[in-house]
């Protein structure tokens, strides 16, 4: 049973309002994903060998956007439902529920930096999975409030997971060291289209 945590939880009036709730996480997610500065980002994805199932670099910017999206609407949902009934077990559950999603927010934010910009598959895979187990938590008590709130989480819950196995798979087949890996293909033709392990033509 998680606790709420009003020092490690977003203040309220975000989860009142739904279109701040939608677009903070869209925000931050963005800002993320700039700062961590797209080109070289595409440069480490394409450097290392990868699970069967990867996607394309361009797949991520639009499902997160959309996933980001989800989490805030489920937010809001869950928030104004409970503060809305007037039932007490309720509002403590959204109440509890939002301490779970800053926490799930805040290790979201840290998974780019992480794999990225550090090259530290160890530790954004362990990341990865905590999120994983958070927002699966955070599903149970928010369905709890409103089933559809926990719904809306699903499709969030399912791209993790699939996240989780491209994290791991990633870090495995490249011996969990990525810097390494860079510097093996340091100097060879750019070739945006193929993955070093894949054979040219």
């Amino acid at each position: 049973m998680t606790s709420y945590i009003p020092h490690l939880t977003l203040p309220s009036f975000i989860f009142e309002k739904s279109a701040v709730s939608v677009l903070l996480p869209v925000a931050l997610g963005t800002a993320v994903g700039y700062s961590t500065r797209p080109k070289e980002t595409q440069k480490t994805y394409l450097a290392l060998r990868q699970p069967p199932l990867r996607p394309p670099p361009w797949v991520f910017g639009p499902v997160w956007t959309l996933l980001y999206g989800a989490m805030g609407y489920a937010a809001f949902r869950a928030w104004s439902t409970a503060m809305d009934s007037f039932d007490a077990k309720k509002v403590l559950l959204a109440k509890q529920g939002a301490t779970l999603y800053t926490i799930q927010l805040g290790l979201n934010l840290i998974w780019m930096p992480l794999f990225f910009s550090l090259k530290r598959p160890i530790a954004a895979t362990v990341d990865i999975v905590a999120l994983t187990g958070v927002t699966g938590y955070l599903a149970y008590i928010w369905g709890q409030v409103d089933e559809v709130a926990a719904w809306t989480l699903v499709p969030y819950l399912g791209w993790l997971s699939f996240a989780t196995y491209l994290s791991a798979g990633c870090g495995y087949l490249n011996n969990w060291d990525f810097e390494s890996k860079e510097r093996s293909t340091a100097g060879k033709p750019k070739d945006t289209n193929k993955f070093v392990d894949e054979k040219r033509e």
